[in-house]
Parts: C-alpha cells; sequence; structure tokens
C-alpha cells in the first residue's frame, strides 16, 4: 500500500503531466488557428489570383483526379507551381511529399482536401482520401487514422 507521500508525489506528478500536455495542445490548436487564418492567401495575389479565378469554376465542375481534371491541372501552369511551393500544407512543397511534413501541415492538408472535395463535382473527403492514398504515397497506418477521423468533415 503506498504511503500518503507516495500518494501525494504521485498527485504533483499527474498534475505536472496533465499542465505539460496543455501546453502542447495549447501550442498545436494555435499553430492551427494561425493556418485557418493565413491558408491560401497566395490566392489573393498574382500570379495566382488570375489563375484561380479563371480554373476555379472550371475544376468546380469536373470530378477530382479523372483525366479532364488532370488536364485542367496541367493547364493551371506556373500559377498553381507557385501555389505549391509557397503553402507548406501541399505535398508538392515538400521534396519528399507528405512524408516531409510536420503535424500542423498534416492536419491543414486534410483540412484543405476535406474543403476541396466539397468544392468539386460528386467530391467529398472519403473519396479525395482513396485519390490522394494512391496520388501522394500513403501509407496504410495514415490512411486508416484518417479514414478514422472522416466524421469531423461532414458538412
Amino acid at each position: 500500500m503506498a504511503t500518503v507521500e507516495e500518494e501525494l508525489k504521485a498527485v504533483l506528478d499527474t498534475r505536472k503531466h496533465i499542465s505539460k500536455v496543455c501546453v502542447f495542445l495549447t501550442r498545436i490548436s494555435g499553430e492551427l488557428m494561425e493556418r485557418g487564418f493565413t491558408h491560401d492567401l497566395s490566392k489573393l495575389e498574382e500570379p495566382e489570383l488570375s489563375m484561380f479565378a479563371e480554373w476555379g469554376p472550371r475544376l468546380a465542375n469536373l470530378e477530382y483526379e479523372t483525366p479532364e481534371y488532370k488536364e485542367a491541372i496541367a493547364r493551371m501552369g506556373e500559377g498553381l507551381k507557385n501555389h505549391h511551393q509557397g503553402n507548406r500544407h501541399h505535398p508538392e512543397f515538400y521534396q519528399n511529399g507528405v512524408d516531409g511534413m510536420n503535424l500542423v501541415d498534416l492536419i491543414e492538408m486534410v483540412c484543405d482536401w476535406a474543403a476541396a472535395g466539397h468544392r468539386t463535382k460528386n467530391g467529398s473527403f472519403a473519396q479525395s482520401l482513396e485519390v490522394n492514398r494512391e496520388r501522394f504515397g500513403l501509407n496504410p497506418q495514415l490512411v486508416s487514422i484518417l479514414r478514422n477521423s472522416a466524421h469531423l468533415f461532414d458538412e
């Protein structure tokens, strides 16, 4: 049986642990809030603004990753390349794709996929995940975690 001193130490150690977890969660949530406020601001300036103004409505009428969609993406050229290279929530930002991301990048990317999925013809987070699983070589464990989180992206 534990002594009163041992129980008190356990309580103090647990409180210290809880406090540290709270600090880390607050740090991550603050970074996520910042990402939310600054997400895709590069689309509001050239060379991206005119490209997205032209191609955004076209993409909305196409199904994600169909040959027509891929052709449209290819025609977006330098504007899209600028967007990918300037926004770390895109796998294209990193030399090694998703493997180069940190946790906050990954969360922003997944939220972006969910929002974009709702914007395309017949799109959904589940469909985006299946396509992007193959497109970006996502490992099965990550895909399972994202599937388990899909309910967070229902409208």
